[in-house]
């Protein structure tokens, strides 16, 4: 099992035929994932590698039954790509774009939570992977391998970090939910998945700074989680007023600091470590507990 992606996800890639976009295909590629088709606009009937390339997400849904797209275009195309996904009812929306406009992202996540059918990763994230099944975006797929243990990141460096930490004892899924101020999926989303999830055993949550994300996440494991959890905030050393990697991660008074998120997951039970490693510590424990 794994959450939101796994071996009978059917992948396209817009934005295929861009360099970033012809990178990152192989790369999914190489790590098992099986991508059916790609869509750029003007270029259908051409072939990256094999894969057919379609003028619209329609086309290659109908051709193809491709369930899952990865966005690779750039920022100013993003909203019509997505919406443009949506439309042609595609149930799983990675969007890898840094930068796009935050009244845009807006506007596609209202068009697909609309829709019914769509859910939203990123912008501005990594993607996710469920180790030896399916890689959708372009976190490195070797390594780690698969487990039981589940991931959510805001950091799409600390997903990695973490992903290789623990690689002996491995991930059910990893999932990098962006950390910009509007994202599809949140830590909540998450969490419920890995809840309902029955491989997976224990969850890490890694947040940073900015907003009341990780707080609202406190409340619902409180509420809805039974598995132990495990957390790391980015940012204990982050100055006030200063925006600080992802555009979401600024810190207004005593708001969204990283003590006060600490704090609220501790308040819930859940352990949390000062650095990645430690916390990489903190679950390799869990998992031995669970074991013994």
């Amino acid at each position: 099992m794994a959450i939101f992606l796994d071996a009978d996800s059917k992948v396209l890639v817009q934005g295929i035929t861009g360099s970033e976009g012809t990178k990152h295909t192989r790369r999914m590629l190489a790590s098992g994932t099986s991508i059916v088709a790609g869509v750029t606009p003007g270029k259908g009937g051409q072939n990256v590698d094999g894969i057919p390339v379609f003028n619209s997400v329609h086309e290659a849904v109908a051709a193809t039954g491709a369930n899952v797209s990865v966005v690779f275009v750039p920022p100013r195309f993003t909203k019509g790509a997505v919406i443009e996904a949506v439309d042609a009812g595609v149930p799983l929306v990675v969007v890898i774009t840094e930068g796009v406009p935050v009244h845009d992202t807006a506007a596609f996540f209202q068009y697909a939570q609309n829709s019914g059918t769509t859910r939203i990763i990123g912008p501005n994230c990594p993607g996710l992977i469920s180790p030896g099944q399916s890689n959708a975006g372009i976190i490195p797929g070797d390594i780690t391998k698969s487990g039981r243990i589940g991931l959510v990141s805001k950091s799409g460096t600390l997903t990695y970090q973490m992903m290789y930490e623990l690689r002996d004892i491995g991930f059910s899924s990893c999932v990098g939910i962006g950390g910009d101020p509007i994202i599809g999926t949140t830590h909540i989303d998450a969490l419920a998945a890995f809840e309902a999830d029955p491989n997976t055993d224990a969850i890490v949550m890694i947040g940073e700074i900015g907003g009341d994300a990780e707080e609202r996440a406190a409340a619902f494991i409180r509420d809805h989680v039974t598995k132990p959890v495990v957390g790391y905030v980015a940012g204990f050393t982050a100055p006030e007023g200063k925006t600080m990697g992802h555009a979401g991660a600024i810190v207004s008074g005593s708001s969204g600091t990283a003590q006060a998120k600490k704090e609220a997951l501790e308040a819930v039970g859940v352990k949390v470590g000062k650095t990645p490693s430690e916390t990489a510590r903190l679950m390799r424990s869990v998992i031995e507990s669970l074991s013994s």
